[in-house]
């Protein structure tokens, strides 16, 4: 199967006709690539609009110190979840569906990455003191350390059971359990502050977590997988074919990831809790905006692993929603992002809105990028999205430090943006999947 076209301005027009026909929404309902797109999206939304109360909650109750220093703490947290996951949430969703034995796959695959997530926050906490001075007072406390290493291995069963949903087509779980966790977690910081002072924040989200998970493991992937129990279980030759398919999906999710979750621990290191508290602020909220080509994407993946020989139209319709929702969304929030942050305080409209508008023009650029990702993944070409997103991580990251110093975290956000737009012109213009080569997905994935 050759590579398929990826026309991102052929769709737009296609989309406007979609968007304004009761037939074209109804079709749209009803297809399972965007009934499953559009539930991650809404759980995205949910998460988004619900982190937005919940820091805004955080902001009356904490200082702007607390919240840049909780702030990092989470970012670890997710970075480490990333470091557990060992590709096992993309080896979940492209062969779970012919798996000979799900039950035991999931369970696999939910121990193996607690465990190893459990390890390396017991080396993150280790060498604290060098790679993240700032954070020392964690390890100076065993309630925190202890609590820590908890929260890091509920930060990597989220994804991979939110994997298994998708594996199944059955994302509507995924929005279920996020929105358990976003609305429980609003009112803790207030219960939590007078207990765990700067550590209340990073507690509000592991409670709630803790709590969401165990609803979807008891509840949920019961009702998605009909005699699923959760049960420790670790038979590596279940995972050990996929491994070489996953190891670089693996590298790839930690390139991906890495700007996102790094960039607060060099914020906080370099300019201080407080410039990083109005860092993550903008960066949160224009997450909501990332989501969406991710969303697409994701649901993209699951399509493309059940039904390889439709990829090319799937592509499309990927591209038709992601950038029928992105293109308004991204205006709408450059134009009222100075008020959003207004309700933070004017600290944060002050220091994060140019971050914001810079941070609402790049989600075009990765937005292409982010679709050719999933096409890349479907195909094999691992390689290729090794080299795209080391480039745009370490791009951004050596360019963002550089530019920490004299422009603050603005800085951030022009190194994010020239990444994105180099990689997108990248894409466009060698036109790789205009060309096609001719690659068989189901020849390479009996390689794997």
């Amino acid at each position: 199967m050759k590579l398929p076209d990826f026309p991102p301005f052929d769709t737009i027009n296609e989309a406007l006709r979609t968007a304004t026909s009761r037939q074209g929404i109804r079709r749209v309902l009803t297809t399972p690539l965007y009934a499953n797109a559009l539930y991650l999206m809404l759980s995205t939304i949910v998460m988004t609009l619900c982190g937005f109360f919940f820091w805004l909650v955080v902001a009356r109750f904490y200082s702007e110190a607390v919240v840049g220093y909780s702030s990092a703490i989470i970012s670890a947290l997710n970075l480490l979840a990333v470091l557990g996951l060992v590709g096992l949430n993309i080896s979940l969703v492209r062969f779970l569906p012919q798996a000979d034995n799900p039950r035991e796959m999931m369970n696999t695959c939910f121990t193996l990455g607690g465990l190893v997530s459990l390890v390396a926050a017991g080396i993150f906490l280790t060498g604290l003191n060098v790679w993240s001075p700032a954070l020392g007072f964690v390890r100076e406390n065993a309630l925190f350390c202890l609590a820590f290493l908890f929260f890091a291995v509920l930060w990597t069963l989220s994804p991979l059971i939110d994997s298994a949903f998708l594996a199944e087509r059955r994302a509507g779980f995924t929005l279920s359990k996020n929105t358990i966790f976003s609305l429980l977690k609003i009112p803790l910081p207030v219960l939590l502050a007078l207990y765990f002072h700067s550590f209340g924040v990073v507690a509000s989200w592991g409670i709630a977590l803790g709590v969401a998970l165990l609803v979807a493991l008891l509840v949920f992937l019961p009702r998605v997988r009909a005699g699923y129990r959760p049960v420790p279980a670790l038979n590596l030759g279940l995972v050990k074919k996929q491994w070489r398919y996953s190891s670089g999906n693996y590298l790839v999710n930690l390139l991906l990831v890495a700007p996102g979750y790094l960039l607060p621990l060099m914020v906080v290191n370099l300019l201080g809790a407080e410039q990083n508290a109005y860092f993550y602020i903008a960066w949160m909220m224009a997450g909501l905006l990332l989501a969406i080509p991710g969303a697409a994407s994701s649901s993209l993946f699951a399509e493309g692993s059940h039904f390889e020989g439709r990829l090319r139209e799937n592509v499309v319709k990927s591209l038709k929603s992601s950038f029928l929702l992105l293109v308004p969304a991204a205006i709408l929030l450059a134009a009222v992002g100075k008020w959003l942050l207004l309700a933070f305080g004017h600290g944060y409209s002050l220091n994060a809105l140019p971050l914001l508008w810079v941070l609402c023009a790049s989600s075009l650029p990765y937005g292409v990028n982010y679709i050719y990702t999933t096409i890349l993944r479907v195909v094999g070409r691992i390689t290729e999205l090794i080299i795209i997103w080391g480039f745009i991580a370490i791009g951004t990251l050596v360019v963002g430090y550089l530019l920490l110093p004299l422009t603050g975290i603005v800085g951030i956000g022009y190194a994010w943006l020239g990444a994105q737009l180099i990689v997108a012109i990248y894409i466009l213009v060698t036109r790789k999947l205009l060309r096609g080569r001719g690659e068989n997905v189901a020849k390479q994935a009996d390689h794997l």
